[in-house]
Order: C-alpha cells, then sequence, then structure tokens
C-alpha cells in the first residue's frame, strides 16, 4: 500500500483546508500559481480530482489523479503546468493520449490563438495579456505583455498549459472550489470556461489601461509644454499590433467552442465572447484613434513649419528695407542727389526706420509676426 493511501481519515480531513488556505493565501500573495505541492523542478502546479463539483482530498500524480477519475463517471482531474519541459510533458501526453502535435505546440508556445480536434481531445490555445505599469510613454515604454495559454480537454481531463506570468491561475481554482462548485460539477470544459474567461478578463483591463495611456498622449499632442510624442506615438502602436495578435484571432476559436460544448456551458461561453467582441471593438477604435492623433501632430507641425517661414519672410522682408538703402547710398558716385544735403543722413535713417514700423504693423495684424 502506498504512502498516500495510508493517510488517517482525520489527516485527510485538515489536508484539505490546508491546501485551501495555500491556494487563497498563495493568490493574496501576487504568486503567479498555486504552489501547493508542487515538486522541485516539475512543471506540475497542481493536480486535482473533482467529483460531483468537489475536490477529492489527497494529493496526486497525473498518473494516480487520472486513474482516480477513471474509476468514477462523475469525476475528472484538472492538471495544471507552468512551461513544462518535452521530456515531462512527453509523460503526461503518454498518460492523458495527447497527440504529439499539440504537446509540441505546448512546449514551443509560439502559437496563434486557434481550437483543435485530435480524436477526443480538443486543444485550446489563448495568448495572455498583462498591462505594464510604467510612468512615462516613451519611444521605449513596454505597455503590454503577453504570454501562453492552452487547454487540452478530453472526457475525463482537463489541463492547462501557461506560459509567461500574465492570467495566472490558483485564484481561479481556488474560486471555482470556494463558491462555484455547481459550475465545476458540469465538468472539463467548466475549468475551460473559468480559465478562458480569466484570460478574456484580463483583455479588458489592458484595454481600459491602455485607454489612458491614449488620452496622456493625445493631451500632450496639442500641449505646447510637451515634447513632441510621435515617437511614443510609434511605439504604442507597436504595443497595440502586439495586443491585437494575442485578441483578435481568438475570436474565431471561441465561436467554434459556443457550438461545441453542451448548451449548459455554451452561455457562459456567449458572455465570454461578448466581452471579447467589445475588446477587439475597443483595439480597433484605440488604432483609429492613434492614426488620428498621428495625423494630428503631423499636420501641427506642418502648421508650425509655415507659421516659422512666415515670420522668417517677414523679418526678411523688413530687413531688405535697410539693405536697399544701404546698397543704394553704399554706391561709390561722385554725383548722386542728396550726397550734400545737410539733413540727408537723418532723413535715410527716418525713412528707413519708418519704412519698417509700418512693415511690422503689417505684419504684425495678418499674424506673420
Amino acid at each position: 500500500m502506498s504512502d498516500r493511501n495510508r493517510h488517517t481519515p482525520l489527516s485527510r480531513a485538515f489536508a484539505a483546508p490546508v491546501r485551501a488556505m495555500n491556494r487563497i493565501l498563495g493568490a493574496a500573495d501576487g504568486h503567479t500559481e498555486n504552489g501547493a505541492g508542487r515538486v522541485a523542478g516539475s512543471a506540475v502546479v497542481d493536480c486535482a480530482v473533482y467529483a460531483a463539483g468537489q475536490r477529492l482530498p489527497g494529493d496526486f500524480t497525473p498518473d494516480e489523479a487520472l486513474r482516480t477519475a477513471c474509476a468514477r463517471d462523475d469525476a475528472f482531474v484538472w492538471l495544471g503546468l507552468h512551461e513544462p519541459g518535452e521530456e515531462e510533458m512527453t509523460a503526461i501526453a503518454r498518460t492523458y493520449g495527447l497527440h504529439e502535435l499539440a504537446v509540441e505546440d505546448a512546449v514551443k508556445a509560439e502559437q496563434r490563438p486557434k481550437l483543435e480536434q485530435f480524436g477526443s481531445v480538443h486543444f485550446l490555445v489563448m495568448r495572455t495579456a498583462r498591462y505594464v505599469p510604467h510612468g512615462e510613454m516613451t519611444e521605449n515604454s513596454q505597455v503590454v505583455e503577453t504570454g501562453q495559454m492552452m487547454i487540452f480537454v478530453g472526457e475525463q481531463f482537463v489541463i492547462t498549459v501557461r506560459h509567461g506570468d500574465a492570467s495566472e491561475l490558483g485564484s481561479v481554482r481556488a474560486d471555482l472550489e470556494s463558491h462555484r462548485a455547481e459550475l465545476i460539477e458540469q465538468g472539463p470544459w467548466a475549468v475551460a470556461y473559468a480559465v478562458t474567461d480569466r484570460v478574456v478578463d484580463h483583455y479588458v483591463a489592458v484595454a481600459d489601461r491602455v485607454e489612458s495611456d491614449l488620452d496622456l498622449i493625445e493631451e500632450g499632442v496639442f500641449s505646447r509644454d510637451h515634447a513632441s510624442p510621435i515617437p511614443a506615438i510609434y511605439q504604442m502602436k507597436r504595443e497595440l499590433v502586439e495586443f491585437r495578435r494575442a485578441v483578435v484571432p481568438l475570436q474565431r476559436p471561441l465561436a467554434m467552442i459556443v457550438t461545441l460544448v453542451p448548451k449548459r456551458i455554451g452561455k457562459y461561453f456567449r458572455d465570454v465572447q461578448d466581452h471579447l467582441t467589445r475588446t477587439v471593438e475597443q483595439v480597433s477604435s484605440f488604432d483609429d484613434l492613434l492614426n488620428s492623433i498621428l495625423q494630428a501632430r503631423l499636420a501641427q507641425v506642418t502648421v508650425d513649419q509655415n507659421n516659422d517661414m512666415r515670420k522668417i519672410a517677414a523679418w526678411a522682408a523688413i530687413a531688405t528695407v535697410w539693405t536697399a538703402g544701404a546698397g543704394i547710398y553704399g554706391m561709390n558716385f561722385t554725383f548722386m542727389p542728396e550726397l550734400t544735403w545737410k539733413y540727408g543722413y537723418a532723413s535715410w535713417w527716418l525713412i528707413i526706420v519708418v519704412i519698417s514700423v509700418l512693415l511690422y504693423r503689417v505684419f504684425r495684424r495678418s499674424g506673420w509676426l
């Protein structure tokens, strides 16, 4: 008999509350995922068996968990992995019957959002997103950090594979176990919904924060106290391209899921689909807004350049009067009018100054100066 099977009922009674408290504390401390029972050097974050909406007591290895779930009709396994290596993922694939192509995608984590089916196993790929706080938007600011989330959904198991620090799942698991037993009772697709909902909720949060950044950029465009925001605009456009790659392609997989899952869980996915559609529309409007901001800034630069050229032209016209006067009376001719006139020099100064003042007033009134 194994050590796990020799646990007394009393020790099992204390084990479940301790695991739950560890999950809650881990989420509260900002840990990326529940680390309870995680083996050092292993990608397995948590492995649990759920039956009738409740987590079964005890610690399970992936093999033991699947055997336990298969022994009951109302049970399934939720195996959580974080950045698994090829060797460990291959071993899990042999146990759970995962296709080698899906395993390769789960290890490399360089996939577009998609939904594929390998026999009775569905493979959902999503890109996670997280807003990166920054003081001021510059040409080097990172706004959105992305990662990957893969979900294998089988008849009696769901395997989540996460790459990156965005969209942690420890709090998702704790919420399902503590407050939504009726949802988790509906099986592996309920877990897939909860994970997808968390990913899309983060999309919404990122979009709201990005909108605040765009407001600041827009204010800077029309403010004379700020340097040119054009580098910041281009950087934001690059960050939005990364965000769009995560958000927009997920629409088709979600639409396919709605048609695949039972109606009782399909309504939950439709709600996620609505949130995703809203985010996609926001991202599209952000791109249009950035283009408008950039065009406004370029137009503003053109207007400023025109104003500068008008000022230069106005002062050049005034300077031309002085240059013409000096050029005429600087010619070396013996017989020139007013050369012997007593008031010739004073008159020359008076005429030049009067013409210059008149030109200045005309240019000033027309807005050139």
